[in-house]
């Protein structure tokens, strides 16, 4: 239905081009209306014509007899004209008219002869054209109404002037309306100056009458032809008035609706939104939104690609309708829905329907024959007086729905006001970002990689740090997620890689590597290698030294265009590392798609090492596949010696974590290097001399890496420990 305010200028529009139509129908009528009585108007002519033309001898015979033999004279000099003596009569005598009439009765075709009269030349100075003009005056026709129009007159005195012999002259007026009789005009041609005229009143009724069925005929065809024209108009009309409706119609549901899910859009939640706010602030009524955001979908996209993704969106809104039942759902932008809730405001009905919600996406949806998770998160926000505005409401919903993602996602939060402190101080961190970049403020911090065979030190982690010259030392795990969501993101690894290229080509030590962190939101494919490529020159480091780490979720999105960007890195000489594997669905997949030069443990499996017995065969496998596939193992977030001895046992290669190293400076790394006693008499390095001692907590290996440990004599003499910094126990993820 199209509202009001749109239907009004649509009407007034179409009753401009109705008034328009029904002019032009109007004057196509007025053109058939006019072309009958033309059409009348000839045929009556021509009929009198024909009637009396054969009569023009005995009209002269009459004219002559009539007006007397003295009354032709010849012509006079030129610039004169003669004219008749007024006291003349004009009227034909009795006896010449009642022969007149004798004469003419069985041979006018219909006419009747009704009176006759002589007009005389006026008397006046002559025209060079020779025109003779006539003085109709006395002629009382009109005014015994003989005669409807005094233009016949006038006719008939323009026909004696021009000389044309007999001419007949119906009797109609301008609207087209026909008397009972017609004038016959006649003077002979190339008669004498001062010749007079004769007029004949004769009825042209009966000539009309037998007319009638002729020209009804034509009028009917021309009527008929004018009122197909008018039908034909009409439907164009209302086909036009239809199609305008219904285009208006569509464009004023796409302009209110979404597309895809047939939602409402987004301008129609806020002036919902608006109204409901309004009628609660009178009604001292409460009001709830929520709003919803797919966990996520560009990883559904990616994988399942966008014909999947659109349906999935479908069955989404679908979901979000079934659950919220008659309340307002809106699709806002993408992947992120709205729902008002007036009916119910209380927090505790609110909080259920939001758990129903997300109790209602546990059961997966099944397109193309695949099953596909649904994971929503949910923010609540609810407007408890009149104060509050739509803006502040969805912005407070907001809030809650950031917390909920980053609370774990398929889940949903209230909003509190401290919220709006946290969002603060995102503002506050995004501000100074900028700030950062252009002021320096970022230094990087390195986390040593050892080697499990003999303790040597092989390289480090390059990790990132915002020294703030106010607020000191802003951990990466609060920044990196505000310069992804903001696009500072990029800007920043392009500074670590630059950076760390630069003082790595510095160490005196030129066998140490250092490894970089490229996350997914700063990976460019066809720009990346370029970036390394360009890091590399300016710092003259060799490519060897240098190790790129991704995740895998990088490599959901454009698979192809991102191992082509590997490959062309690899081809530097550059090594390639798999990140925090194992925490995804398709790792193994991936494997194979691009021969990877090391792979990481993530540290989710590392704390549960020697714990669960699940653990340690998923920690044992991926040490196995990486020596079947030949590729180095590294285990990051070590923090005990009891994982690094389950480590040594499974064969892991290289360890990271605050057991050998806080993130710090190079030189002090260096200056405590060997954290431990290194493995100069061959064997394992760990379990080290000290764990045997009687102190020495007694360490139970699962069957799995027990089969692969390798004791080491009680006997054996270890170096003593070098002095350094003692491990840290707790257990912090080092973000890059």
């Amino acid at each position: 239905m199209v509202p009001s305010w749109m239907a009004i200028p649509l009407i007034r529009s179409n009753i401009v081009i109705f008034f328009i139509s029904m002019s032009l129908v109007l004057l196509l009528a007025l053109g058939v209306y006019s072309s009958n009585r033309l059409l009348t108007h000839w045929l009556l002519v021509r009929g009198l014509e024909q009637a009396f033309l054969p009569q023009e001898k005995t009209l002269q015979d009459i004219l002559l007899s009539s007006a007397g033999k003295d009354t032709i004279r010849p012509a006079q000099v030129t610039g004169l004209r003669l004219s008749t003596d007024p006291d003349t009569p004009t009227g034909i005598p009795q006896d010449k008219l009642q022969k007149l009439q004798n004469a003419l009765h069985f041979e006018s075709d219909g006419s009747t002869v009704l009176d006759a009269a002589l007009v005389y030349p006026v008397q006046g100075p002559a025209k060079t054209d020779g025109e003779v003009q006539y003085d109709l005056s006395e002629t009382n026709w009109l005014k015994d109404k003989k005669l409807r129009s005094p233009e016949a007159l006038e006719g008939a005195a323009v026909a004696l002037s021009s000389n044309r012999g007999l001419t007949a002259i119906p009797d109609m007026t301008l609207p087209g309306n026909f008397g009972r009789n017609a004038i016959i005009a006649y003077h002979p041609v190339n008669a004498a100056a001062g010749t007079p005229g004769l007029l004949v009143l004769v009825t042209q009724s009966d000539i009309l009458e037998s007319l009638a069925p002729l020209i009804w005929s034509i009028s009917a065809a021309i009527g008929g032809l004018c009122l197909a024209s008018i039908i034909f108009a009409g439907i164009l009309l209302w086909l036009r008035f239809y199609d305008q409706v219904r285009t208006t119609r569509d464009i004023q549901y796409l302009a209110h609706h979404d597309a895809l899910t047939g939602l409402p859009n987004r301008a129609v939640f806020n002036a919902r939104l608006t109204e409901a706010l309004r009628l609660s602030h009178a009604k001292a009524a409460n009001i709830g939104v929520m709003l919803i955001d797919v966990d996520k979908f560009k990883e559904i996209n990616d994988t399942h690609g966008h014909g999947v993704g659109d349906v999935f969106l479908q069955i989404v809104g679908e979901r979000l309708k079934s659950v919220f039942g008659d309340h307002l759902v809106a699709r806002l932008s993408g992947d992120e829905f709205a729902v008002m809730l007036t009916s119910v405001s209380d927090p505790a009905r609110l909080t259920k329907l939001a758990a129903g919600m997300i109790a209602a996406t546990e059961v997966p949806c099944r397109i193309d024959g695949k099953d596909i998770k649904i994971s929503l998160s949910i923010g609540v926000a609810r407007a408890s007086d009149g104060s509050w505005r739509s803006s502040r409401l969805l912005h407070c919903a907001d809030l809650a729905l950031y917390r909920a993602k980053h609370s774990g996602r398929s889940t949903f939060s209230w909003y509190t006001p401290s919220l709006d402190a946290d969002a603060q101080k995102r503002k506050e961190v995004e501000a100074g970002l900028v700030k950062a970049l252009k002021f320096d403020q970022f230094k990087l911090v390195y986390q040593p990689q050892y080697a499990l065979r003999d303790g040597s030190l092989k390289g480090y982690e390059a990790l990132i740090r915002w020294d703030h010259p106010t607020k000191g030392n802003i951990r990466p795990d609060i920044f990196i997620p505000v310069a992804e969501d903001t696009g500072h993101i990029e800007e920043i690894g392009t500074w670590v890689l630059n950076h760390a290229c630069h003082e790595a080509a510095l160490w005196e030590n030129n066998s140490r590597r250092v490894a970089v962190n490229v996350s997914a939101a700063q990976f460019i494919a066809g720009e990346t290698q370029k970036r390394v490529a360009q890091a590399l020159q300016n710092s003259r480091l060799d490519p060897k030294r240098l190790e790129i780490e991704i995740t895998e979720s990088l490599l959901i999105s454009n698979t192809e265009g991102v191992i082509e960007t590997l490959r062309q890195i690899r081809e530097m000489g550059v090594s390639i590392a798999m990140d925090d594997f194992g925490t995804g669905y398709s790792s193994l997949s991936y494997l194979s798609l691009f021969p990877f030069d090391k792979i990481k443990i993530d540290r989710a499996f590392i704390q549960n090492l020697g714990k669960d017995a699940s653990t340690d065969a998923i920690v044992t496998s991926i040490i196995g596949l990486g020596r079947s596939l030949d590729v180095t193992i590294t285990a990051e977030g070590i923090e005990t010696e009891e994982q690094a001895i389950l480590l040594s046992a499974a064969g892991c290669d290289l360890v990271q974590g605050y057991m050998f190293g806080k993130p710090d400076i190079i030189a002090r790394h260096e200056a405590d290097y060997p954290v431990f006693p290194l493995n100069t008499t061959g064997g394992m390095w760990f379990p080290q001399q000290h764990m045997r001692s009687g102190n020495s907590p007694k360490i139970t290996l699962s069957p799995t890496l027990a089969r692969n440990a390798k004791v080491v004599p009680a006997s054996a003499e270890f170096p003593e420990e070098s002095t350094g910094t003692a491990p840290d126990r707790r257990r912090t993820r080092s973000a890059g």
